[in-house]
């Protein structure tokens, strides 16, 4: 009996599936023995099989069987079924742009197709499917599954329990569509009002209250939600200008403030037992002077986050795609540095073969032992066996909509979302509004949230117009704005990122309505900055969110239903006077 023999018979069992139409073989693990079922398995895989098993990357195609032309493209072969054949891939993941995202039953086939793939080729290793659903702004499945504001409006709640129950409800229902791994939540400090790629990813800028809000959410994931959590972005990735997509971003904090305001989510994280931490595509010199990005320095993934901080579970990489780390190696050459470093899982490399081909190629040349490559393998597959996705790799897609978007979890999300609005100022007395106004606009960024807050209002009895103006409103739009703004008793004016120069005539949209003579209600719908940089107008609230779950807890809040209970997770600074907060950290007022 050949190797490959030896290996299926003794690994080789049925998988439990929840269709009689659905029925595979493969490579389960023995309930309770995660670790020598890994090692076992390992033993048996080819070097191709065990690289393969380190990628994580997407594919085209809303089946798993739909030939794609950027498949072919990409990646030389028709389907994703054939993607994760071809390269024996460990993980998939999905977004809108691969054409893998519609609704939550496709979802849920797609991932079984794939699913399907996996565990009747190569080493019949189900994979980790996963997306980036971190609630709020980084959402990638849409409704009908349930959405959430996200961290810093659970932030603005300061409620653990929260949190929690909110992870568990993502959690849950990415399970349901066949995700076990979701990329999420964000640990970073937002400790720079100026991060244009955080900002309300982050619970907080103080440390213990994003650390707290981070163990929740772990715990949320991993426990009830059923899926694999990844705290990102170590070391930290809170206090930056830059934006590491499009470049390296630099972080000056030093080891005592690393410790001080960095490190606390981390080490919450890793004590409530999360699974994954992925890394963060940044350089901080007074930590680690190699000049590397932290996904490509042993001293940080190795020596600061396994070393110092005991963590045991998988690192894995920030997308390999993004220029914060391809600035100076070749593709080929940047995973074999991240597992150099420590790395386990490589996600999305810029280009898959010859990833896999440096990997492949360093070991051959010594460069990289096979244990090395051992030691990720078996961190990968024991957290596939731990979460169960080798026992259960199918799901029953005749459950998905009775789980995805559910009444309880929408209810749920509903009331969560309800403790975190925040009153910033309301000096003319403007709210609760002690009767429904006759006709009320609704105008500024975001079509979308401006459509659901304007059919909010007008369920509450007043006659509401939404007029969507963008991020970026023009001297035309401005003036029609004013205009309809005159023919009705209230404007409710929507802003999102106006603190950024390149949104600054967000507010001259906002100081025009106010000079409208109408009553003017502002309102932030992303970061809370927006509000002191117009001080003119006495009126403001922040949501952290333009989900339409956040616009019916404002019209909630405006037509006091509730009270606006939220407080600032992060201080808003005055932009006239620096070093001086126009709100700080805790404000909030209610009624």
């Amino acid at each position: 009996m050949g190797r490959r023999s030896r290996l299926a018979a003794a690994t080789i069992s049925a998988v439990a599936v929840v269709s009689a139409s659905l029925t595979a073989i493969g490579n389960a693990a023995p309930a309770g023995d995660a670790h020598s079922w890994a090692t076992r398995t390992m033993r048996g895989m080819t070097l191709e099989e065990k690289v393969g098993q380190l990628f994580v990357t997407y594919a085209y195609g809303r089946t798993a069987d739909t030939p794609h032309q950027a498949n072919r493209d990409e990646f030389g072969v028709a389907t994703p079924a054939e993607v994760v054949q071809k390269y024996h891939l460990g993980g998939i993941i999905h977004f809108n742009w691969t054409d893998s995202i519609y609704e939550p039953k496709q979802i849920a086939e797609l991932s079984n197709g794939l699913q399907r793939a996996a565990v009747t080729s190569g080493a019949k290793i189900p994979l980790l499917i996963s997306t980036d659903q971190e609630q709020g702004q980084i959402t990638r499945i849409k409704e009908p599954a349930t959405q959430l504001p996200g961290n810093m409006a659970l932030g603005a709640g300061r409620s653990p329990a929260d949190a929690e129950r909110a992870a568990v409800i993502t959690g849950q229902e990415l399970r349901a569509m066949g995700l076990a791994q979701n990329f999420a939540p964000s640990g970073d400090v937002n400790v720079n009002p100026a991060n244009p790629v955080i900002g309300v990813r982050s619970f907080s800028s103080d440390p213990a209250l994003a650390a707290e809000l981070t163990a929740a959410q772990v715990r949320g994931y991993q426990g009830y939600g059923a899926v694999t959590a990844s705290v990102k972005h170590f070391p930290g990735h809170g206090d930056t200008n830059q934006d590491s997509h499009e470049e390296l971003p630099v972080i000056e904090h030093d080891r005592q403030q690393w410790e001080a305001l960095d490190a606390p989510p981390f080490r919450a994280a890793i004590d409530a037992g999360t699974d994954t931490v992925m890394s963060a595509h940044i350089v901080v010199p007074k930590l680690d002077d190699s000049g590397e990005p932290s996904t490509l320095s042993r001293n940080v993934l190795t020596g600061m986050l396994r070393e110092e901080l005991g963590f045991r579970g998988v690192v894995v990489t920030d997308s390999l795609q993004m220029e914060g780390v391809r600035h100076k190696h070749p593709d080929a050459e940047i995973p074999v540095l991240a597992l150099e470093a420590g790395a386990d899982q490589l996600l999305m490399p810029q280009h898959l073969q010859v990833a896999i081909d440096g990997v492949i190629g360093a070991v051959r040349s010594g460069r990289l032992t096979e244990k090395r490559i051992d030691q990720s393998v078996e961190r990968i597959l024991r957290m596939k066996a731990g979460r169960g996705v080798i026992d259960r790799p199918f799901v029953d897609v005749s459950k998905v909509d009775r789980i995805v978007g559910s009444p309880r979890n929408l209810e749920a999300a509903q009331k969560i979302t309800d403790r975190t609005t925040t009153l910033l100022r309301n000096d003319a007395a403007v709210l609760p509004l002690r009767q429904p106004p006759g006709r009320v606009l609704v105008t500024g960024a975001g079509a979308s949230p401006t459509k659901a807050l304007a059919g909010s209002i007008t369920a509450r009895g007043s006659q509401a117009t939404a007029l969507e103006t963008g991020m970026k409103p023009t001297p035309q739009q401005i003036d029609q704005a004013v205009q309809a703004a005159g023919q009705n008793d209230l404007t409710v004016v929507l802003t999102n990122a106006a603190w950024n120069e390149a949104n600054a005539s967000q507010r001259d949209l906002v100081r025009a309505l106010q000079r409208s003579g109408k009553p003017v209600v502002a309102v932030a719908v992303r970061d809370p900055y927006d509000a002191a940089h117009v001080d003119e107008v006495p009126t403001w609230l922040t949501t952290y969110s333009d989900k339409a779950v956040a616009m019916e807890s404002l019209a909630r809040t405006l037509f006091g239903e509730i009270a606006p209970v939220g407080k600032l997770p992060v201080p808003v600074p005055d932009p006239t006077r620096p070093g001086t907060d126009r709100y700080p950290f805790g404000h909030g007022l209610s009624w």
